[in-house]
């Protein structure tokens, strides 16, 4: 099937470590409603999100009029205990909220979602990815300090995707990184996003604003906006 990612139109990905929807300086309360507006305003097809509260992947998916799959990654024991603190002091709970990776998708539908675990010690790590309904391979990981993770994270993906084209992104807590099979598509620091499998970049990477209202940031990462298709002839 002739997606997204065609010639005829890239595919915008987004890849945006949350900060435990977190504000720089501390907002003092949650900021559910900044994240979720701010992700509705920008134009991207598919947001791969790190670091997110595990209660927001369904509300910001209905903010944005995307379907949403996602992971559980640490800190996620008695969660309803940390979930009612972290609503109300989200700047004194910190990652001990509990955290999941998330994949929000737009305009193409979600056929398959696959998880593996990256790593145990000293945090869990996860990398999940969806396939989108013209073939097309997605994945989204927040790794240590490891070029490994990112490495097995790869692996992990074109097993899944076999001969499919594919994008992996995320915060790699690494850069400059290579991974074998792929292409770095476009990136800002460790928020990188990588092609392979017949994807080449399509453009130049975009920082998208995160400034609040009264001049904090949303989140210590900036937004990035990578926009990749299908080699001529693929």
């Amino acid at each position: 099937m002739a997606g997204i990612a065609s010639g005829m139109r890239p595919l915008r990905v987004l890849t945006w470590n949350l900060l435990h929807g977190r504000s720089v300086p501390p907002a003092g309360r949650e900021l559910l409603g900044e994240f979720a507006e701010r992700l509705a305003r920008w134009s991207w097809d598919v947001a791969l999100l790190q670091e997110v509260p595990p209660w927001w992947p369904a509300p910001l998916a209905a903010a944005t009029g995307a379907e949403w799959r996602s992971v559980l990654t640490s800190r996620n024991a008695l969660l309803a205990l940390r979930r009612a603190i972290a609503v109300r002091w989200p700047d004194l709970i910190k990652s001990n909220g509990g955290g999941a990776n998330a994949i929000l998708v737009r305009r193409l539908g979600i056929e398959a979602h696959r998880v593996r675990r990256l790593s145990w010690l000293p945090e869990r790590r996860w990398v999940h990815a969806v396939r989108l309904s013209d073939g097309l391979w997605v994945g989204n990981l927040h790794t240590g300090s490891y070029a490994h993770q990112g490495q097995a994270a790869a692996a992990a993906l074109r097993e899944w995707a076999t001969a499919a084209p594919v994008v992996l992104g995320g915060d790699f807590n690494v850069a400059p990184l290579s991974l074998e099979g792929f292409e770095l598509a476009g990136g800002h620091g460790v928020d990188q996003v990588f092609v392979g499998g017949g994807l080449d970049p399509a453009g130049a990477t975009e920082v998208l604003e995160r400034r609040r209202a009264d001049g904090g940031l949303l989140s210590d990462h900036a937004p990035v906006l990578v926009s990749v298709r299908r080699e001529a002839g693929g």
